[in-house]
């Protein structure tokens, strides 16, 4: 009898989707497409419902280091051995959803922001004992350091691991939709391209960038 796996209904977690086993259309051979025409910043854009978040999601499982490599197991991409054995778990990865970021005012806005990016910089608390930084180098998120703050991480944690950093950027123009929607495009246009012009065009640290967006087939 054949075996019925149960469809991933709202889940966007690509480590949730295979470790509890529902139906998953492989599209890990978007990997192997990254790397082969690869550039420094990639610009994907998808319609609605093609499973943006869940390939970024599967971006970071791949390349981020401590991931767990079974997770590839019967995929696409596990047939290429030496390309697994050269990207598969070897760089560190900031990934950022920015669906969220949103407000009436610039304020809301630009305070989830700070939040989003300072739980993400959590998810990195080991740099606080790193014996590769020094005590003014640990790193925190408040709106000051708010415009550097990716490229900041990005460096520090190519100091702690030796390796240039990967940055995902999932759905980076909602702040700007919603900016425009409430009357604050002007204040968020500065404070994003301020924040994705320190991290994506003078970031040395950096090894590659993808950000993701949507684009509409006629009116919504």
């Amino acid at each position: 009898m054949a075996v019925s796996l149960k469809l991933p209904v709202g889940i966007e977690d690509f480590q949730e989707i295979r470790r509890l086993g529902f139906y998953y259309v492989d599209k890990t051979k978007l990997i192997e497409q990254l790397l082969e025409n690869w550039g420094k910043v990639n610009l994907f854009t998808r319609p609605r419902r093609f499973g943006k978040t869940l390939n970024m999601s599967m971006l970071r499982y791949f390349f981020e280091i401590g991931t767990d490599r079974t997770l590839f197991d019967g995929l696409y991409i596990s047939q290429n051995k030496q390309f697994c054995e050269e990207y598969l778990g070897k760089f560190p990865v900031i990934f950022l959803s920015l669906k969220g970021v949103d407000g009436l005012t610039f304020e809301k806005a630009k305070a989830k922001l700070v939040r989003l990016l300072a739980l993400e910089a959590e998810r990195f608390d080991f740099l606080k004992d790193s014996d590769k930084l020094t005590d003014n180098e640990k790193y925190s998120m408040d709106e000051e350091s708010l415009e550097a703050g990716l490229q900041t991480l990005s460096e520090l944690l190519f100091r702690h691991y030796g390796q240039k950093t990967i940055i995902l950027i999932d759905e980076y123009d909602v702040p700007l939709d919603k900016a425009y929607q409430h009357g604050y495009y002007r204040e968020m246009t500065a404070l994003i391209r301020a924040l994705f012009g320190e991290a994506l065009k003078t970031n040395s640290f950096l090894q590659f960038a993808v950000l993701q967006r949507k684009y509409f087939y006629g009116a919504e």
